[in-house]
């Protein structure tokens, strides 16, 4: 089913439902249901380079240290908080990979010897979800006809692993490019600051407003994906990276006179 992010009237909804459900577009759906498997990876990748970037300019700042030291703490936090990031989501989509694949072949050794065991399995798998009698019967017919549509549904039915393996490395690279992109935002008025002969008069409040405009802009682009309305996502993803950013500033005024 498509995602609708304002519920319409109910001529229209079925208007949209029928234009969404033709054989050709149900088709096309079902072969294409991964099409947005990084989106995850990417608003991860997104809301935690603004989070940590900005916590730094917002601790930096707090404690009234110069400038530079802005840019050194949040461009070094930019790169190594990135790239270690990236490295973590890479290992733990191939970890994922690696538990399903293991246990696919696991599946499939326990059919081929031992295909009584799994069948009952499977009767009981699917008499929990309300098949009883013929139907069950006929259910379970269908299911253990073929062996990998059979394992499949183990993996997923008894194990909850997914079945579409998640490609590592894109994965790792969606979170890389959107922690570097919007992670950048927050540093951004203070390299200006030291490039341009045009400063900003207050390079912190430029730094504020830019990181909560990127926020919120984040959340807005997840309602696109999900059932809330674009203003309450952007709005929850607003209040949870500012309230990240209050506490950093909160912190580098606390230990102002460490410095």
């Amino acid at each position: 089913m498509m995602p609708f992010n304002t519920p319409p009237s109910d001529d229209a909804f079925r208007k949209q439902l029928e234009a969404s459900h033709t054989p050709e577009k149900i088709r096309n759906r079902l072969q294409h249901k991964a099409g947005n498997g990084y989106l995850k990876d990417f608003v991860y990748g997104a809301v935690d380079g603004a989070v940590t970037t900005f916590a730094v300019v917002s601790g930096v700042a707090g404690a009234g240290l110069a400038p530079q030291v802005v840019i050194i703490m949040g461009m070094a936090n930019l790169i190594a908080d990135g790239f270690s990031m990236a490295v973590s989501n890479y290992l733990g989509a191939r970890t994922e990979n690696q538990l399903s694949e293991k246990t696919r072949t696991l599946e499939k050794a326990h059919i081929r010897h031992y295909p009584e065991g799994e069948r009952e399995e499977i009767r009981q798998i699917f008499a929990s979800k309300g098949f009883e009698g013929k139907n069950l019967e006929r259910a379970v017919q269908v299911i253990t006809a073929d062996e990998k549509q059979w394992a499949e549904t183990m993996l997923k039915e008894e194990y909850d692993l997914p079945l579409a393996s998640t490609v590592a490395w894109k994965a790792a690279m969606a979170t890389f490019t959107a922690f570097l992109l919007v992670g950048f935002i927050p540093v951004f008025p203070f390299i200006w600051n030291y490039l341009s002969r045009s400063p900003f008069p207050d390079p912190f409040f430029w730094s504020s407003v830019s990181t909560g405009f990127a926020f919120f802009s984040i959340g807005a682009i997840k309602s696109r994906f999900v059932s809330k309305p674009w203003y309450t996502s952007g709005l929850e993803t607003f209040l949870l990276g500012g309230a990240a950013a209050a506490l950093a500033y909160v912190v580098g005024g606390l230990l102002k006179g460490l410095v």
